[in-house]
C-alpha cells in the first residue's frame, strides 16, 4: 500500500536497481491453504476464534458486488456458510461478547455500500442481528472500511466506519453499539480523521489493547488516532509515507506481548506487505514481505494457537482470483526476522 520513484538518464540503472531490490526480498511466501472461490470479488477477511476448539475457528470474508455476500470458511479454506444478496458488501470486522437480549453473542459487522448501512450477523451462525445507516445527512456516504473497538475498561463496543470519499477532516465516523428493540444498532459518537484527498480511505484497524485506530489513506500513508472517543480527535502520527509503490491497503496487527508486535500493511501493487513495529510504527518500515497474493486489498492476522497446524496463528490476505490466502504465521515471522538481522 504505497509509493516511490525517480527517472535517471542511464536507462539501465533503474533496471539494475529494481532487480537488486527484488532479489533482496527473496522468494514469495506460499500460502498453506487457499479458500474456495466466491462468486464475484473477495475483498476483506476477519478471523473468529472458536472458544471451545481454536482449530475449528472460522475465516469470515466479503464477496464485493451488487449481488454480493458474506462467507464463512474453515481453516482449510472450505466454504461452510454464507449470506447472499447483500448490496456490495465491502469490509468486515468482528467482536466478542455483546449483550443482546440478555445473552452475550459474538458478531460480524459488514459495510453494505449501496444501501449506506452497516449490517450485523451473529457468529458463528451468520444470523442477522441488526443494522444501522451511516453518514446520515452527508452527500458523500458509500461505506467501505470498518473496524470494531472494544474498550478494555468499560467493555463498550464501537464501530468505526470509512467511506468511498469524504471531507479533509471528519472522514471517519464512530458509532457506539447499543441494543434497541431486540436488535443491535449504532449511535454516532464522533466524527474524526484527516484525509489527503489523493484517492480514498478503506482499510481501518483497531488495536484494542493499546487503544489506537489506524487507517490507510491510500496514496499518502497510515494515520494513527486514539480509539477511545474520550481521548479526543488529535492525530497522533502518520507513517509509511514513501514506502509503497502506489496504494496503501489492508492493515493487520500481530501482538507479541501486551505492547509489542507488528503492523502489516499491504503494498498492493507490489504484492508485498510492509511491516512496522506495533510499539513504534513511526520508527519506519522494518521488513517487506513478498507474498503470493495478487493486488491484496484486505487482510487479517491472529496470534492465537489454532492447533498443531498453526501453533502461532495465521495471516489471511485477499487475492485476485476470488479467494483468500491463508499463511502460517511462522513463515511470515521467519521472513520478518530475516529482514531485521
Amino acid at each position: 500500500m504505497k509509493k516511490v520513484n525517480y527517472i535517471i538518464a542511464l536507462s539501465v540503472l533503474p533496471f539494475v536497481l529494481n532487480c537488486t531490490g527484488q532479489s533482496q526480498l527473496g522468494k514469495k511466501l506460499k500460502p498453506s491453504a487457499i479458500t474456495e472461490t466466491v462468486v464475484h470479488d473477495t475483498d476483506d477477511p476477519a478471523i473468529w476464534i472458536n472458544p471451545q476448539d481454536a482449530s475449528k475457528s472460522i475465516i469470515i470474508g466479503t464477496d464485493k458486488d451488487t449481488d454480493g455476500g458474506l462467507y464463512a470458511f474453515d481453516l482449510d479454506g472450505k466454504i461452510i456458510n454464507k449470506v447472499v444478496g447483500l448490496k456490495r458488501p465491502n469490509n468486515v470486522d468482528l467482536e466478542y461478547g455483546f449483550t443482546l437480549n440478555g445473552k452475550k453473542i459474538d458478531f460480524a459487522a459488514v459495510t453494505e455500500r449501496e444501501t449506506n448501512k452497516v449490517k450485523l450477523y451473529s457468529l458463528p451462525d451468520l444470523k442477522e442481528v441488526g443494522e444501522f445507516s451511516v453518514f446520515d445527512g452527508e452527500t458523500e456516504r458509500g461505506p467501505m472500511g470498518i473496524s470494531i473497538y472494544k474498550n478494555p475498561q468499560t467493555e463498550e463496543i464501537f464501530v468505526i466506519a470509512g467511506r468511498k470519499s469524504g471531507p479533509s477532516d471528519g472522514y471517519l465516523w464512530q458509532y457506539k453499539l447499543v441494543e434497541k428493540d431486540g436488535k443491535i444498532t449504532g449511535e454516532v459518537v464522533r466524527k474524526f480523521g484527516k484525509y489527503s484527498g489523493l484517492k480514498e480511505i478503506e482499510s481501518i484497524a483497531v488495536d484494542d489493547e493499546m487503544g489506537y485506530i489506524y487507517y490507510s489513506d491510500e496514496q499518502f500513508g497510515v494515520h494513527q488516532y486514539y480509539a477511545d472517543p474520550a481521548k479526543g480527535n488529535e492525530e497522533l502520527a502518520v507513517f509509511g509515507k514513501g514506502d509503497f509503490k502506489s496504494d496503501v491497503e489492508g492493515i493487520s496487527i500481530y501482538p507479541t506481548s501486551s505492547n509489542t508486535g507488528y503492523i502489516l500493511v499491504s503494498n498492493q501493487q507490489k504484492d508485498t506487505f510492509n511491516v512496522y513495529l506495533r510499539e513504534n510504527p513511526s520508527k519506519g518500515m522494518i521488513a517487506e514481505i513478498p507474498v503470493s497474493t495478487k493486488e491484496s486489498d484486505g487482510s487479517e492476522v491472529t496470534n492465537v494457537n489454532l492447533g498443531s497446524k498453526y501453533p502461532k496463528g495465521i495471516f489471511v490476505a485477499m487475492s485476485n482470483g476470488r479467494v483468500f490466502h491463508i499463511y502460517d504465521w511462522r513463515n511470515v515471522e521467519e521472513k520478518i526476522k530475516a529482514h531485521m538481522k
